[in-house]
């Protein structure tokens, strides 16, 4: 990253819709070079700062996670609008990946299986009382809600692809995977 050119911090955002926090933990797995790291960026929303609010004017957003819910999908749709790039961080938010194998049951079936006939009592009213939210018929990858700038595979992305990712982004020069990176063939 080139400090000397830059004259004010990035915003920099993370967020984490369904999955299993794996891609956080990889970032976090940048070790010494999130000193450096935060040098030219401010976190200005992450699960790993417990920001609540997603904020604007938010420079790079790194999202981790498949769209599942309700509360993904509105959380999706304002880092679009708040965000000037957007990646997909990671297999679930790319493909859909683990995440989306409860494509296969109809949310009724799901819901039954898990919480009625699993083990315990199951809450009630579950999403009608907002003790969760709402389930969407099908798990998607971010793509196909919001429009996403870039793309970050692995299942966590290895800490040096992230680095390169992230330097070259905040760098303001196009990310090119290499093909120790790349996702399919």
């Amino acid at each position: 990253m080139d400090k000397q050119k830059r004259k004010k911090k990035i915003r920099l955002a993370t967020a984490w819709l369904g999955g299993c926090a794996g891609c956080h933990m990889s970032l976090l797995d940048l070790d010494e070079r999130l000193i450096d790291l935060f040098e030219v960026v401010e976190l200005v929303y992450s699960p790993i700062a417990d920001i609540k609010t997603f904020p604007k004017a938010v420079d790079v957003t790194l999202v981790e996670g498949a769209v599942a819910n309700v509360d993904h999908l509105e959380l999706a749709e304002v880092i679009r609008r708040n965000s000037t790039i957007v990646v997909s961080f990671g297999d679930c938010a790319v493909t859909g990946n683990v995440t989306s194998l409860r494509n296969r049951l109809k949310i009724d079936d799901l819901l039954t299986k898990v919480y009625h006939e699993g083990p315990g009592t199951a809450p009630r009213g579950l999403e009608e009382d907002g003790i969760m939210p709402a389930l969407i018929p099908k798990v998607l990858p971010l793509h196909q809600v919001i429009h996403i700038d870039g793309y970050l595979p692995g299942c966590p992305p290895e800490p040096d692809h992230i680095w390169q990712a992230v330097s070259t982004l905040l760098d303001g020069q196009p990310v090119r995977l290499t093909q120790e990176m790349r996702y399919f063939g």
